[in-house]
């Protein structure tokens, strides 16, 4: 089964291209997939204006190039950099196709001020994907023009000539040669090819499939890298924002107290459902904001009883999310079941949820650590009454994300806080608001059944599932209405395996503390009981866990990859040889955004805690565009997997969530951190996701190593011997 992404829905065509020179010289050429007349228009406006690519294009284009007269090459992408290394591999898209020097190319993300308005944001395991093709066609679009109009400059025919290393060169005269940025300066008038260059091939890449040193490396080394918390703007002030200490609670009433006569403070903000501090710096707002009077309306005082009364099959909306066979009647005999559990958790990412505002009478600017430039941009506009076309958001790096920093709260407070201090305000939580007033991971529940003959082969199975909301708060209600269940809460729960009856339902449920995005979203605690439950299953037959999942694989591409994946997860892991002593090793399996991930974990037992020491992947993404880079996203992926396997878990007591804070919230450290072996499995020229499919097979492989080792079967996460 080949999944579609969007880079390969349709073919890009010569209508899907801009072209134009801008009044300072050098070519701008824009991907738009669309819109093109509107994007004419707004580049016709740049023209007038100086440097860097247009602005407020309306959702396009999906990149912009720039060639300089000084031969300097840029490249515009609307995708964020929060360690996932997604300057780097589009950098090496356009490099490759460009025919450029790697160290001349600059990669920057400019928001939403220069018409790269990306309305899915950096998520979902889909930057790299979707854009991939998109900007090798639009570079080998750009080189051959290069190569037309060089020709030209040489008075050549462009059969002549070749396009490489950022000049066009006589094929009979290597020293008659004109830089790109000399042909840039030269030509007035471009044409788009009717039809669009081939894309180079495989054999000749200089960078694609190469390790490539990332672009941003030296200025994260030389500490020159801004983050959300380093933003510094002239005149700026620093802002704290009152937020509950309670799950629901809204405010009832506020008053300045004596903020006002606090050190530094600049102003108090009192609106309707708003109390805030300006000040002169950031611990004396922290400060002040003790000093206000506030009241608070509070909802029942949750407790994680309540919590886990809620989390029952058939509470909630439902929906079947797949039902293939006749599972009921293949059900009605001798079956196995077993339920599994996972808690709720935190993003727990080091840079805590920051953003900066500068509220004029003629615009906005924000800056802020987020994963949705275009939510933010909307989200602000609302909320200080202003034309969406008149703010501008900037997005920094991020210093991590997981899904949280799709959340637009922290620069809509501080655009409230810069538009009544007429100042720009910079807005960065305390680890304590940021994990209390954040949203969570939320708990989920998962019941399977099987019907399995003794020769391994399963002959049905049925998942029930139930979560609470991950995808949904994000979206329009009509999506909920009509899809019932919250898709984003049941991803990873289908059964991938080639099983003649099947059926996965799913339930909502109502849960009152704010859930949502999560990196993998549903994959982590769905994959858990799944692959848990797999191994149970070859425990009952008495199966080699590897050979089981082979002889249950579905007869298609899809099974075939995974066949690979399982045999190279084997050899690379020691599978058939004896673990050392004292250590035993679990598999697990796992298919998200059509990447192959299997895990081996190998572990042990030290004063009655669980030990791992050593992880195995191996991972099918199709082309790896940066195999250095890939293996990174499976070493994170994989220990931030782990963490979540032994020590990350968050209850509510008393209205609240618990803890707030680092040390008391658990999670894997240094010391705890296994050897990771990663083995890439190449198929095929399109590059899948990386980001969240290495998290699928951890918590599982590691369990069913515990039980190999103890006997004991651990359904519930953390994993916990008795």
């Amino acid at each position: 089964m080949t999944e579609k992404t969007p880079q390969n829905k349709r073919k890009l065509s010569r209508r899907d291209f801009l072209v134009l020179t801008g009044v300072a010289g050098g070519l701008y050429f824009g991907v738009t997939l669309g819109v093109l007349p509107y994007a004419r228009l707004k580049l016709a406006e740049f023209l007038d204006s100086a440097g860097g690519p247009p602005s407020n294009v309306d959702a396009v284009p999906l990149a912009w190039f720039e060639i300089g007269t000084d031969n300097s090459f840029k490249i515009y992408i609307p995708k964020v950099e929060m360690g996932q290394g997604i300057h780097t591999t589009l950098a090496q898209a356009a490099a490759e196709e460009l025919d450029v020097p790697w160290d001349a190319l600059t990669v920057l993300n400019v928001g939403t001020g220069k018409g790269l308005d990306d309305p899915v944001g950096t998520s979902a395991s889909n930057s790299t994907s979707s854009l991939f093709g998109v900007v090798r066609q639009a570079g080998a679009t750009v080189r051959e023009m290069l190569r037309i109009e060089g020709a030209k400059v040489l008075g050549l025919g462009s059969e002549a000539v070749v396009a490489e290393n950022g000049f066009v060169t006589a094929k009979q005269d290597a020293g008659k040669n004109v830089s790109y940025g000399e042909i840039v300066q030269a030509v007035k008038e471009w044409q788009i090819p009717e039809i669009l260059p081939a894309l180079k091939k495989t054999s000749d890449f200089r960078y694609l499939g190469k390790a490539m040193p990332r672009v941003d490396l030296r200025d994260k080394v030389l500490g020159k890298t801004q983050y959300g918390f380093d933003v510094r703007l002239d005149g700026m002030l620093y802002g704290a924002v009152a937020m509950p200490a309670k799950i629901g609670a809204t405010l009832k009433r506020a008053a300045a107290g004596d903020a006002l006569n606090q050190p530094g403070v600049v102003k108090v903000v009192l609106e309707e459902d708003f109390a805030g501090v300006v000040a002169e710096r950031r611990d004396q707002a922290w400060s002040a904001l003790g000093s206000l009077e506030l009241e608070w309306n509070e909802e029942k005082l949750w407790q994680q009883a309540d919590i886990d009364e809620m989390i029952q099959f058939g509470n909630g909306r439902g929906v079947t999310v797949q039902d293939e066979g006749n599972v009921s009647s293949k059900l009605s005999g001798d079956v196995f079941e077993a339920e599994y559990f996972s808690p709720i958790a935190y993003h727990a990412h080091m840079e805590p949820q920051s953003a900066a505002a500068d509220v004029r009478a003629d615009g906005a600017t924000v800056w802020a650590s987020t994963q949705t430039a275009v939510g933010v941009r909307r989200a602000v506009a609302k909320a200080i009454e202003m034309d969406e076309e008149l703010v501008v958001v900037i997005p920094t790096f991020l210093g991590g994300g997981f899904g949280q920093k799709v959340n637009s709260v922290p620069a809509v407070q501080a655009a409230r806080l810069s538009k009544a201090a007429g100042r720009p305000v910079h807005l960065g939580y305390r680890r304590s608001e940021d994990f209390q007033n954040g949203f969570v991971r939320p708990p989920s529940r998962s019941r399977l059944r099987a019907a399995v003959r003794e020769n391994g082969l399963i002959d049905a199975i049925e998942h029930l599932q139930v979560s609470g909301q991950v995808a949904f708060p994000f979206l329009p209600f009509f999506v909920s209405a009509v899809m019932g269940a919250d898709f984003g809460a049941y991803r990873g729960a289908q059964i991938r395996y080639g099983v003649p009856n099947k059926r996965v339902q799913a339930w909502m449920a109502e849960l009152p503390m704010k859930t949502g995005w999560w990196r993998g979203l549903g994959l982590l605690p769905n994959l858990f009981a799944i692959e848990s439950f797999m191994d149970e299953l070859a425990v009952k037959v008495g199966m080699d866990a590897i050979d089981f999942r082979v002889v249950n694989l579905p007869i298609d591409e899809m099974g075939e990859r995974m066949k690979k994946i399982l045999a190279a997860v084997r050899a690379k892991s020691g599978w058939d040889l004896p673990a050392p002593a004292g250590r035993a090793r679990g598999v697990a399996l796992s298919y998200d955004v059509n990447t192959i991930v299997a895990c081996v974990a190998e572990v042990s037992v030290e004063k009655g805690k669980i030990r791992v020491h050593k992880l195995t992947g191996a991972v099918d993404a199709g082309f790896f565009v940066n195999p250095d880079g890939a293996a990174a996203q499976m070493e994170g992926g994989m220990n931030m997997a782990l963490s979540s396997a032994l020590f990350e878990e968050t209850t509510v007591r008393d209205g609240a969530l618990t803890p707030i804070n680092f040390g008391a919230y658990q999670f894997l450290n240094n010391a705890s951190a296994p050897e990771i072996v990663v083995e890439l499995v190449p198929s095929g020229d399109k590059p899948f996701g990386m980001g969240e499919p290495p998290l699928g097979p951890v918590a599982p492989a590691v369990a069913n190593a515990v039980f190999a080792l103890t006997g004991q079967r651990l359904r519930k996460l953390p994993l916990k011997l008795a």
